[in-house]
């Protein structure tokens, strides 16, 4: 089943001879179960692509599908989001006057689930990404992978049917890096669809299939067994 689908997506920003083409007509789809890895060169689109497919943006052209849903004329695009669309953003975005616990619990509660039982469902992801220790810290008494671990429980609970990360590993070290990547295989495993922004071959390599943008355009899609020999 098909959970994320671009077609012929561009983003254009500004007019005129100003105008920026961050992407040009880019046809894209993930999968259930479907771990997809975007890399390129600075500038190449790549996180303009995932705020397309997560509804944080809107395309110039082109169509973007999360199951049957068209994001531009979907009513309720934010609780579309909230309930279908996890995000690993590169600067994190926790709030550090919540705990951790708090923190995951957040995306329940705006959709109306009662705390108690949005507390629940927080301590039960926290669990599966064993983090359930960290509960009442707040972001400050983190290190960068816990830091990280707590925005990927943000980001799973509820159980969402799409997973979108933005160099997730940003500034980590090798083993939390591959702790990250790992948490966000099982996930996928579970059946969840994925798209990762990345710039390491390494973690590229965790992908079912890897897409290169370059200049705004997908340049080549390849298996992602084969990143690390190009």
């Amino acid at each position: 089943m098909t959970v994320v689908r671009l077609a012929e997506v561009a983003r254009v920003h500004g007019e005129g001879a100003t105008a920026v083409h961050a992407l040009k007509g880019v046809s894209l789809e993930v999968d259930a179960g479907e771990l997809v890895a975007v890399m390129g060169p600075s500038g190449s689109g790549k996180s303009t692509l995932l705020n397309l497919a997560g509804g944080l943006d809107r395309p110039t052209s082109g169509t973007v599908h999360i199951g049957e849903h068209d994001l531009a004329t979907t009513r309720d695009l934010a609780a579309l989001r909230r309930r279908e669309v996890g995000y690993v953003f590169q600067d994190l975005n926790l709030i550090t006057s919540l705990t951790a616990v708090e923190n995951v619990m957040l995306p329940r509660e705006l959709d109306g689930v009662r705390p108690r039982a949005a507390r629940e469902e927080a301590m039960a992801v926290l669990a599966e990404i064993d983090a359930a220790d960290l509960a009442d810290r707040f972001p400050e008494e983190l290190s960068g992978g816990q830091r990280q671990r707590i925005a990927i429980a943000r980001a799973l609970v509820g159980g969402r049917c799409l997973l979108l990360a933005d160099e997730p590993t940003g500034a980590l070290d090798t083993r939390t890096g591959d702790d990250i990547l790992r948490l966000l295989r099982e996930r996928c495993d579970s059946g969840a669809a994925v798209l990762l922004v990345t710039h390491e071959p390494r973690y590229a390599a965790w992908a079912d299939r890897v897409v290169f943008l370059r200049d705004g355009m997908i340049a080549d899609t390849t298996d992602a067994s084969l990143v690390s020999a190009r």
